[in-house]
């Protein structure tokens, strides 16, 4: 007897269900089910109508019952079957109220069957085979034995899909997967996708949309239960889609600092799912003794009575990914293509953790705008309240960003107790992710950038490094972190301060010589607006628009989307106009290029960077016999209160 695996299905013109299993030698068996007729669920007893449009188009009814998501009881309904997926869609909106009517028939057949699309079945009964090798029930004891009596449901759900995420992959003729060229990694990928999402492995090849991968995972989930699928406005529980209040950044105390230790909560978001049991049906459940568990900052509270689903499915791949295959991916006692696989399962689980908050805002069908507002809710909680700890016990929090702590120069054992602490409290991982030889903390947020001990530059938000910055700021901003990067303690960092003048000093030189390239000079912005429209009525002619209407005019074809390159020249009239910019590809000279404005952006960007080092930099003008304008560069004072020129 061969183990197959299921690879897809598709509905045939006659309208039967057909199954594409697949063994590790690219055979292919093709099991067809002729008798499998779409439904979906209506309110029972029946109206007249309703009876009407039964019989109109020639549905049968049978009487059955579903568990309701939200109440947890059993409900009388009526599922309705159809002759084919087209006349059942023409009955869906004559009735006034339906469920499951948009499943694709394909998948409603294999959730009803019990099929996992990408695992091995037997090829008797068709059914999932969930036998695991020894060796690997042995690191699933080790690692999840704990949880069998403590949190019995993830501990079933995590059992079930370690068992198909350990079946081994075959390895097919390349036409089977409808892709000839899918990279080894890729294609492992998507099988272990299409076993957790529970859609086709050639879908899963294909598909990018990861709100598609959740809904099935869902639907999987409920189906097996028996549990009715709630409908896409039952899911928003009497609120529309609408901006959540987000995370929490807790202002930036600005300044220089030396050994700063950055800790990160492990998957926040997903964490937050799983330990505070938020789910579709858990948010402002029914029970009046729950309403007491109010959520931080939201009006709503938390079921204590019943584990939520959806807290669930997420924390059993937070475990998974966690517990199983990040170690694995860095575990040299394996071999490089177990250590690949377990890598690229890694990366798939966390894609799916990444969305899990995403899709509750507003992805039709998994939208649930009080569950989103939970999420958001618990994750600045834990935030401010993780801050509050590290105070109480003596630690300096310096910055907080969504799920990043900042601890100006902590010991060993005071980071181990805070995270000891939050673990305890809040039952959620806490890390050290980085530490920083020197740190430097503007007034703004999400903008920083350090000296890793290792010497690298790990810079983030700040404007001297953004994609939209000319070539000529970010190269002068790197000079400058270059000379950070050996920086120890406070005499090394004078020093480097000293540097660092001599520097911008320079570069200002360099830009009033015109010693520069043009391609430094470039800024590359993508237009959000089509320019064929924008340029018309130009009002306020912004400079991606300037450059737009130029290469329009030279006969460049544009439109919304693409990126435009252009230098800042001195001002010019065009079409009635000033402009300011000038296309890269019009090849203007350095002798147009507007000195005086790329001084000032140098000056704007750097000075974001460095204020809180107490370096001002600022430029004098002084006009010469030729009219020209002479600048140069100054420097406020220093942490002294010494006048720098």
């Amino acid at each position: 007897m061969t183990d197959l695996f299921l690879l897809d299905a598709l509905l045939t013109e006659a309208n039967a269900v057909k199954l594409r299993f697949v063994d590790s030698g690219s055979h292919v068996t093709e099991v067809i089910d002729k008798d499998y007729r779409p439904y979906f669920f209506v309110v029972y007893p029946l109206s007249e109508k309703d009876k009407e449009t039964i019989r109109h188009f020639s549905g049968d009814i049978q009487i059955t019952q579903k568990t309701d998501l939200f109440t947890n009881e059993k409900r009388v309904l009526g599922k309705v079957y159809w002759p084919n997926p087209a006349v059942a869609l023409k009955a869906a909106g004559r009735f006034s109220q339906c469920w499951e009517r948009e499943i694709d028939v394909v998948k409603s057949y294999v959730y009803d069957k019990g099929l996992a699309f990408g695992a091995l079945h037997d090829e008797g009964d068709l059914k999932p085979l969930l036998q695991t090798r020894e060796a690997a029930k042995a690191r699933f004891d080790n690692a999840f034995g704990e949880m069998q009596s403590r949190d019995p449901l993830k501990y079933a759900q995590i059992a079930y899909w370690f068992n198909l995420l350990n079946q081994p992959v075959p390895k097919l003729d390349p036409p089977l997967l409808g892709d000839h060229d899918a990279d080894p990694r890729r294609v492992y990928a998507a099988w272990m996708l299409a076993r957790v999402a529970n859609i086709p492995v050639t879908e899963a090849l294909a598909s990018r949309r990861v709100s598609d991968w959740i809904r099935s995972m869902i639907h999987t989930h409920l189906r097996r239960n028996n549990v009715l699928i709630p409908t896409a406005e039952e899911l928003l529980r009497g609120r529309q889609p609408h901006q959540v209040i987000g995370a929490l950044t807790v202002a930036p105390k600005a300044g220089i600092y030396f050994n700063t230790v950055v800790c990160d909560f492990e998957s926040l978001y997903p964490s937050c799912i799983d330990s505070f049991n938020l789910s579709y049906e858990t948010v402002d459940c029914s029970h009046p003794k729950c309403r007491d568990n109010r959520i931080p900052d939201v009006d709503s509270h938390v079921c204590t009575l019943r584990r939520g689903f959806y807290s669930v499915l997420v924390g059993a791949l937070k475990e998974l990914r966690i517990k199983v295959f990040k170690p694995a991916s860095k575990d040299s006692s394996l071999g490089e293509e177990e250590r690949e696989t377990a890598s690229a399962a890694a990366k798939l689980l966390k894609l799916f953790l990444v969305s899990s908050y995403g899709v509750t805002v507003r992805i039709r069908g998994v939208a649930c705008p009080p569950l989103a507002e939970a999420i958001t809710g618990y994750g600045r909680y834990v935030l401010r309240e993780s801050w509050k700890m590290a105070e109480e016990k003596g630690l300096r929090p310096l910055y907080g960003d969504t799920d990043s702590l900042f601890l100006d120069n902590a010991n060993d054992e005071q980071v181990k107790w805070l995270i000891s602490a939050v673990r305890e409290r809040f039952h959620l991982d806490l890390a050290v992710d980085k530490r920083y030889s020197l740190c430097v903390l503007p007034k703004a947020k999400k903008a920083y950038f350090g000296i890793m001990l290792d010497g690298t530059p790990d810079i983030k938000g700040v404007t001297a490094a953004k994609s939209n910055t000319s070539g000529y700021v970010t190269k002068v901003f790197q000079q400058c972190i270059i000379e950070l990067s050996s920086v120890k303690n406070r005499e090394e960092y004078e020093q480097a301060k000293q540097r660092i003048r001599q520097v911008v000093a320079k570069a200002i030189q360099d830009l009033r010589s015109r010693r520069v390239k043009l391609e430094d000079l470039t800024y590359s912005v993508r237009l959000y607006f089509d320019p064929n429209e924008k340029v018309v009525d130009m009002k306020t002619a912004h400079q991606p628009y300037q450059c737009a209407l130029q290469l329009i005019d030279a006969g460049r074809r544009l439109k919304r989307g693409d990126i435009v390159s252009f230098v800042k020249v001195k001002p010019f009239p065009y079409k009635g106009k000033t402009f300011t910019v000038k296309p890269v590809e019009l090849a203007p000279n350095l002798a147009e290029i507007n000195v005086a404005d790329y001084v000032r952006n140098l000056l704007t960007a750097l000075n974001q960077t460095f204020e809180p080092m107490h370096i001002k930099l600022e430029a004098e003008k002084e006009a010469d016999i030729s009219k020209n304008a002479k600048i140069t560069a100054y420097f406020g004072s220093d942490d002294r209160g010494n006048r720098r020129s």
